[in-house]
């Protein structure tokens, strides 16, 4: 179907699957998606039962494409369609869908378990195993970062942290290697992965240990790295997920003309968390300076709201208080 844009195509699909089908899929669409195939749709005059067919092909194709995928990788696909479709058609497939869908590096390993991981990946150099955790659910990854040795987890941290773009070659060798190893236990432009967030989530997702070591460790190998990685990893925003008590406790360190001027760029929940944990009267005072209080630079309620991150911070090193664990296993008190 040279003729129809992939715009086009869309819309005679969800003409073809009805109202109702079409009504779940708006649901998983951005307002901006939505506008552009409602626009498509209604330019759509009229579609003939060849295109109606053709289109509907296509997508089971790409939809049994992609399962194939996800079972066992795309070469993996690509051996079924061949052998179901020809050479030919089964190309015109994987290239439409590798285009459009973006298949992510690594699928098979998303798919083992933790500890297939860990022995699949101890033997390679930092900069691989960075490289293939970043591609990994933040859960997973943390749990496989746990158990490597306490310097290489600083080491891949740190790595991970400062990696931008991978040459799609060596992703391609790496796949390669470690899918040939795990079978025996049991696009050109650059790929863009790691960096802070992606360390951030995954050291969130580690038991308290594991954390301090990667800190302390980076402390003294490169202190603005670590530094970097504890402004992300608890910001002001996420004092509603501390206890009354430990909300309670933080409070008693901070100094009430910073409590106001961080208030004063907070959210409504954050605001109301942390209004119920203080006195009556406190609030009171609060609420009226807040209400008199003019116009602030942004960089001053920052800076405020940063103090006050930093009372959290060193009150859950001391163990005065605890911040709850990405993994669930610590118990707020």
């Amino acid at each position: 179907m040279p003729r129809l844009s992939n715009r086009e195509k869309a819309a005679i699909l969800l003409i073809s699957i009805g109202k109702t089908h079409a009504a779940q899929i708006y649901k998983s669409l951005s307002e901006e998606e939505i506008a552009t195939l409602t626009l498509a749709i209604t330019t759509t005059k009229s579609v003939t039962k060849e295109d109606r067919e053709a289109v509907m092909n296509e997508f089971y194709e790409t939809c049994v494409a992609q399962k194939f995928i996800t079972e066992g990788g795309i070469d993996y696909a690509r051996g079924v369609l061949n052998k179901a479709l020809g050479d030919e058609k089964a190309n015109e497939i994987m290239e439409k869908l590798t285009d459009s869908l973006q298949v992510r590096p690594f699928e098979f390993i998303r798919r083992a378990d933790p500890t297939q991981i860990v022995h699949l990946i101890s033997r390679e150099n930092p900069q691989t195993i960075a490289m293939i955790l970043s591609y990994l659910p933040a859960q997973k990854a943390s749990q496989v970062l746990v158990e490597l040795d306490d310097f290489l987890q600083v080491e891949v941290v740190k790595r991970m942290a400062n990696m931008e773009s991978v040459i799609p070659e060596f992703i391609r060798e790496a796949e390669m290697v470690l899918e040939q190893r795990l079978a025996q236990m049991g696009t050109t432009d650059q790929t863009a992965i790691g960096g802070i967030d992606s360390v951030v989530q995954m050291i969130s997702n580690v038991d308290r240990a594991t954390e301090r070591n990667i800190l302390e460790t980076l402390d003294m190998t490169d202190t603005d790295l670590a530094e970097e990685i504890r402004k992300h990893m608890f910001v002001f925003e996420d004092m509603i997920k501390l206890s009354p008590q430990s909300v309670q406790r933080v409070l008693k360190d901070v100094e009430q003309s910073d409590l106001i001027i961080a208030l004063k760029g907070a959210g409504d929940d954050v605001k109301k968390f942390i209004l119920s944990n203080v006195s009556k009267h406190q609030q009171e005072m609060i609420l009226d300076d807040l209400e008199v209080m003019g116009p602030l630079k942004r960089r001053d309620v920052e800076d405020a709201q940063q103090k006050i991150v930093n009372v959290v911070r060193s009150l859950d090193d001391s163990g005065e208080i605890v911040i709850s664990r990405g993994d669930g296993s610590d118990v707020v008190l």
